[in-house]
């Protein structure tokens, strides 16, 4: 019996846009068992999108409204769900799997969750994920690989990004941690995920995330732009709060689009690496930095594989002779990111096939 609360939840998590696929094996479910106690999970089957008060949660689930409130404020602290405060009310709302739950396991990830992750990332291959327009992630590329005379808009700039917060936190890279578990994984920095918000003082809790000031979160960015680690952030042009720097041998998304040959629009982006013929000396810097196999030197000339490019201009910052640039895609080979989340929502579930009714 007790599979069946956590079937429910898996079921509720799928009819996010976001996804939550189900397995041959049944291992989302034990990945669920492993993040919420039975009691946990009954109370968030009857969660939505929207934040909402404890007592509306509370009738749904049938339970009393103190006991609900209680709960809630549980599941808040283990990274389960989203809080925030309206009116003097405390007020919370469901959260994908992914992005969302998962990476808030970041202060209890362990061995077990993350074979189990791992178990699950390969069942799944990717299905329900990544596959599915609009993309969950978006390529942000190196400023300084897009030439000045290319109109760059503000979403597609980590720098302006944090450059328009108010407040701004770090925390380690799940991705990493989780890898690392699993004896896989790579060298590169650990304390790499950028979160910011459009007010003060978010990130002084006693959460995952470490309070940095604007400075300090604008050399982390460069740092890992040093370290080859690729930016992205949410698939929309309005209301982002993270950038992830991560790779291809850690990342969930990342990892699906090189291992399992998924098309590099799981990861969306806009620009594509260009090569001046001329000024290439065939040196194949370029080809060691790419972590998508995108470019080659048959020739002596390097050449680049549009189809796998993501356009993240790290070979460009690699490039000793200046041959590499970005440039934006053909409109016929692009489109524009949904306006907000909940345009992406929208889309995403027109795509899927699903209804928002019951999970906003």
């Amino acid at each position: 019996m007790t599979d069946d609360v956590y079937r429910k939840l898996a079921q509720r998590l799928d009819k996010i846009p976001n996804g939550f696929p189900v397995t041959e094996s049944g291992v989302e479910l034990r990945l669920l068992e492993k993040i919420f106690t039975p009691e946990e999970a009954a109370l968030a089957c009857v969660m939505r999108l929207t934040y909402e008060p404890a007592a509306e949660i509370a009738a749904r689930a049938g339970i009393d409204a103190k006991v609900a409130s209680r709960m809630l404020k549980q599941m808040v602290r283990k990274g389960q769900i989203r809080v925030r405060v309206e009116e003097r009310r405390l007020l919370f709302r469901l959260m994908p799997f992914v992005v969302g739950i998962y990476e808030d396991q970041l202060p209890r990830m362990d061995a077990e969750l993350a074979e189990l992750f791992e178990q699950y990332f390969y069942e799944t291959r990717g299905a329900g994920f990544v596959e599915i327009a609009p993309a969950v992630q978006r390529v942000i590329p190196v400023s300084e690989a897009i030439p000045v005379d290319v109109e760059v808009f503000p979403y597609e700039r980590a720098v302006e990004l944090i450059e328009s917060a108010k407040s701004w936190g770090v925390r380690d890279c799940i991705c990493r941690v989780q890898q690392k578990l699993v004896g896989k994984g790579c060298d590169r920095p650990i304390e790499a995920c950028l979160v910011f918000a459009p007010v003060e003082g978010v990130f002084q809790g006693d959460g995952p995330d470490r309070p940095i000031t604007k400075e300090e979160a604008l050399h982390i960015l460069r740092q890992t732009e040093e370290a080859g680690l690729i930016h992205s952030t949410g698939n929309y042009r309005d209301g982002h709060s993270y950038i992830c720097n991560c790779c291809t041998c850690c990342c969930g998304i990342l990892r699906s689009v090189v291992e399992f040959g998924i098309p590099t629009a799981a990861v969306s982006s806009d620009f594509y690496a260009v090569v001046d013929a001329d000024a290439c000396i065939g040196c194949g810097e370029c080809v060691q930095q790419c972590q998508f196999k995108a470019l080659a030197v048959p020739e002596d000339i390097c050449e680049v594989d549009v189809s796998r490019c993501v356009g993240c201009g790290q070979c460009v910052t690699i490039c000793p002779s200046g041959a590499l640039h970005l440039e934006r895609r053909p409109e016929d080979a692009s489109s524009l990111p949904p306006a907000d989340r909940k345009e992406w929502l929208d889309r995403r579930a027109k795509e899927r096939g699903i209804s928002l009714q019951d999970i906003l």
